[in-house]
């Protein structure tokens, strides 16, 4: 038996990838799952669901878990650590062997973040080599690393070939509306492309549920963004028109469950993805990637784990970016070179069949990085005796 301490939807990663690790690791061992917000709103597939809904534990027994009434389990326990500071989910909770997984992006840490990790997790995993390589660096031994993975059934070449909009260059950016994703650089290389050629559009999927993460764009160098009150279209629209963008030229999505995006990555061309930074491998890109579709990725920090210089036109023009808040260095990231983005949005604007090609060999890519192949490799961190845990560290 496995007990899984982790978040559930299909709007946001963390969500995506408890889901998918609670489903795959059920099907290799007896999974009892702890959660929050379990409703078939933020699923938005029935079967799923209903997998989910069997295997959380009854209120009664969870409740005694939250209030600290139950402290100890006899069982492996995989829980999900909340932020840099490297606590569980809930504190003070010990399996028979306890794992954590984290992804973060503030990589300025405390000692005594350390020592939470140290006291907390018999194994922290990680959800990008990036992230096991800072915790090393800040004394942390005991880490290894497992990255998210892609569903094969829904996001697969099949989805390569474009129904709508044939006569447009059709860009697509995806990842929530804040300056680490990067999404000004995207506006911005857009506006040279959409000045450049009429039939260039953009479809956004930018949707933000944590306004203060939003108005981090408002420290963007590269646009004009002023985050008033109304509605998020309205928001878009006025940034889109701040910025000397034509509104009709964009397409801004709602916030949809990852399970129905195959049919927005299949009608664009081209992903846009200059992340500042990426505490896992960003799991919109490599659904996007696995649709057959090429990148515009920044190699930095997570991407590493998946861009090559085979699968995706690379971003490899950095400049260091130190991030404060309060006064306070919390973070080293990444920026990526805006003329670099625009000239290989350039290129791929011309060279139609190549990036075909390379949207070809991401597809290829994509298909041995499974969320079954993820709960593998979980299996093997919680339950070392019988699993080899030879080849945990999979960057």
């Amino acid at each position: 038996m496995i007990y899984a301490v982790l978040p559930t939807g299909s709007f946001h990663g963390w969500g995506v990838c408890g889901k998918y690790i609670v489903k795959e690791l059920s099907r290799l061992d007896d999974v009892r799952l702890v959660t929050e917000g379990l409703e078939f709103q933020n699923i938005q597939d029935e079967f799923d669901y209903r997998l989910l809904k069997s295997v959380v534990i009854p209120e009664e027994e969870a409740q005694a878990i939250r209030s600290g009434s139950v402290s100890s389990i006899p069982w492996p326990l995989l829980q999900n650590i909340v932020d840099k500071t490297l606590r569980p989910a809930v504190p003070g909770l010990r399996g028979s062997r306890t794992v954590g997984y984290t992804f973060f992006e503030e990589n300025i840490l405390a000692p005594d973040d350390i020592e939470n990790a140290r006291r907390a997790y018999d194994l922290v995993v990680t959800g990008s080599t990036w992230c096991e390589e800072v915790l090393r660096r800040h004394g942390l031994t005991n880490v290894s690393t497992v990255i998210q993975g892609v569903d094969p059934t829904i996001f697969n070449a099949s989805h390569a070939e474009k129904e709508y909009m044939q006569e447009k260059f059709v860009l697509f950016s995806g990842g929530k509306f804040e300056l680490r994703k990067g999404q000004d650089l995207v506006l911005k290389a857009f506006k040279v492309l959409h000045d450049r050629y009429p039939d260039v559009m953009l479809i956004n999927s930018w949707y933000n549920h944590w306004a203060s993460s939003m108005q981090t764009m408002c420290a963007s160098p590269h646009i004009r963004f002023t985050p008033e009150s109304g509605d998020y279209h309205s928001l878009m629209r006025r940034t889109l028109v701040d910025n000397g963008i034509t509104p009709e030229r964009v397409i801004t999505l709602p916030p949809y469950p990852n399970l129905v995006m195959t049919r927005i990555y299949r009608n664009s061309d081209i992903g846009v993805f200059p992340n500042r930074c990426e505490g896992g491998t960003n799991l919109v890109m490599m659904e996007y990637m696995a649709c057959g579709k090429p990148v515009v990725g920044s190699y930095n920090t997570g991407h590493k784990d998946v861009l090559t210089t085979s699968n995706s036109l690379m971003l490899t023009q950095m400049r260091s970016l130190t991030v404060s808040a309060n006064g306070h260095r919390i973070a080293v990231w990444e920026e990526p070179n805006l003329e670099e983005i625009v000239a290989n949005l350039d290129w791929a604007y011309h060279h139609r069949e190549e990036i075909r090609a390379i949207g070809n060999k991401a597809a290829q890519d994509m298909t041995s990085l499974t969320w079954a192949r993820t709960a593998r490799l979980f299996l093997a961190a919680l339950k070392p005796q019988s699993v080899p845990v030879i080849g945990l560290r999979q960057g």
